[in-house]
C-alpha cells in the first residue's frame, strides 16, 4: 500500500480548500467572495494563493473557458487526518488523549456531539 503524499497547506490555503470542499469547483471570484465574508483579503491575494496552491498540487485548474475554474484535488478527510496527526505529534507529545481533553475543555460540545463521541468510542473498544 503506497503512502499518501503529505499535505502541506498554510492556514490561508486551508480556508480556500474548505470553500472548495463545501461548494465544489469555483472561480477565484467565487472563492474571494466567500473569503471576504470573514476576512479582509484583496482579490489579487486570493488569486496568488490559488496559483501557489496549483503549484503545490492542492488544486487543479480548468482553463478551457475564459474563467478558470479551480477544484480541490486533495481529499478533505485525508487532509484533516494529516493535520490532526501533525498536531498530536507536535503540540501534544503524541497523546491523542491530551488533544481530545483540550478540545472538549475548550469547546462546548452539544449533547448530540457527545452521544456521537460515546458511540464512536464504544465501536472502537469493541474492535
Amino acid at each position: 500500500m503506497s503512502k499518501q503524499p503529505t499535505i502541506k497547506a498554510t492556514e490561508a490555503e486551508l480556508e480556500i480548500l474548505n470553500i472548495l470542499w463545501a461548494q465544489g469547483p469555483a472561480t477565484v471570484k467565487d472563492v474571494h467572495e466567500k473569503l471576504s465574508l470573514t476576512k479582509d483579503a484583496g482579490y489579487t491575494t486570493t488569486l496568488k494563493l490559488m496559483q501557489i496552491m496549483l503549484e503545490k498540487q492542492l488544486v487543479s485548474r480548468d482553463a478551457s473557458s475564459k474563467k478558470h475554474v479551480y477544484t480541490a484535488i486533495v481529499n478533505q478527510e485525508q487532509a484533516q487526518g494529516q493535520m490532526v496527526q501533525r498536531m498530536i505529534e507536535t503540540m501534544f507529545n503524541g497523546s491523542a488523549m491530551q488533544l481530545v481533553m483540550q478540545a472538549l475543555g475548550n469547546h462546548k460540545a452539544s449533547d448530540t456531539e457527545l452521544d456521537l463521541i460515546r458511540e464512536y468510542l464504544n465501536k472502537k473498544t469493541k474492535k
